[in-house]
């Protein structure tokens, strides 16, 4: 038991030891998978619903592997004010110790009835207006259907802490960055060089934050580019977390945290998460493109949404 948790505290300590939670529910998860029934799904049959509510003739090659799998799924927000700028499932398989990573781009569009101005169709508008309830029913909707058994939120102030607490964190940042905006609140201003180096908590929160400059100039693929920016930062955060500065690391998150599930004793299985290596970590971004439709969205594909969830849950039973 304590081999696949150590795995999985060690994969997210990255992004916010958002893992160091969500490895307790791992462990709760994976000693009653039926157990495990998440009360923020209990309305969300229909986005939602369970593969084995219906005979297995009738169901998708998704549904058949979701229902054989032991994985625990698990939905990581970091947030800016009343938006969602961070969206990544975190899904992690027990027997195989594969942890997956997929990012959703906050421009993700999706419509809701009822809201039809531009900005509250994209999926960053969700928790505003829905709440974590909402949130988790429309990121399942859009990965396929697979469930989502808990949740984990942080805003960027927990992270600015949390990565000063690791000592810094390296990352290559591929371009000058220069932005300010003194209308936000509070302040926002980002100067970053282009080249490696050592970011502490309040140029990582730069680094993360960065859209567009004062130029109007950006990644030159958009959100998906800041995607992997992230998970640049994330997988660097991650190596750095390999130390004796993890039980640290989690005595600083969960000042910050907010989650489903119950914290009383992720210090204790983070702390035996010193060493351990990750090689069974993969990242992936959310198959589809970009449009503009009066604001640039971006359009997922279900097809090859399906396809991936179906790759990442076959990772684990092959293995």
């Amino acid at each position: 038991m304590k081999t696949f948790l150590k795995s999985f505290i060690i994969a997210f300590v990255c992004f916010t030891l958002l893992i160091g939670s969500a490895a307790f529910a791992i462990m709760k998860f994976a000693d009653d998978k039926q157990d495990r029934l998440n009360e923020y799904q209990s309305s969300n049959d229909e986005q939602n619903s369970k593969p084995d509510s219906k005979p297995e003739a009738e169901m998708t090659e998704l549904e058949k592997l979701i229902q054989k799998s032991q994985r625990v799924n698990i939905l990581l927000l970091g947030m800016e004010g009343p938006r969602t700028d961070t969206i990544i499932l975190a899904s992690f398989d027990p027997k195989s110790k594969n942890l997956d990573l997929v990012s959703i781009p906050r421009d993700t569009y999706f419509y809701s009835a009822g809201y039809d101005k531009l900005d509250q169709k994209k999926i960053n508008a969700v928790y505003g207006r829905s709440g974590i309830k909402g949130i988790m029913k429309v990121a399942s909707h859009v990965l396929g259907g697979v469930p989502i058994h808990e949740y984990v939120k942080v805003s960027y102030d927990g992270v600015e802490d949390i990565v000063d607490s690791l000592g810094g964190v390296k990352v290559n940042v591929p371009f000058n960055m220069d932005y300010d905006d003194p209308y936000a609140k509070p302040p926002l201003h980002i100067h970053l060089k282009k080249g490696v180096q050592t970011l502490n908590g309040k140029k990582a929160i730069q680094f993360l934050r960065f859209r567009k400059g004062n130029n109007g100039r950006g990644y030159p693929d958009g959100d998906l580019g800041r995607i992997k920016a992230q998970q640049q930062f994330l997988m660097a955060a991650m190596d750095k977390a390999l130390s004796f500065r993890l039980p640290l690391v989690a005595n600083t998150v969960f000042k910050f945290v907010k989650t489903s599930m119950d914290l009383s004793d992720v210090i204790y299985y983070a702390k035996s998460a010193i060493g351990i290596k990750k090689e069974n970590i993969k990242t992936y971004r959310l198959p589809g493109r970009h449009k503009n439709m009066g604001l640039s969205y971006f359009i997922h594909d279900p097809a090859e949404t399906e396809k991936l969830m179906i790759e990442i849950y076959k990772r684990g039973l092959e293995e």
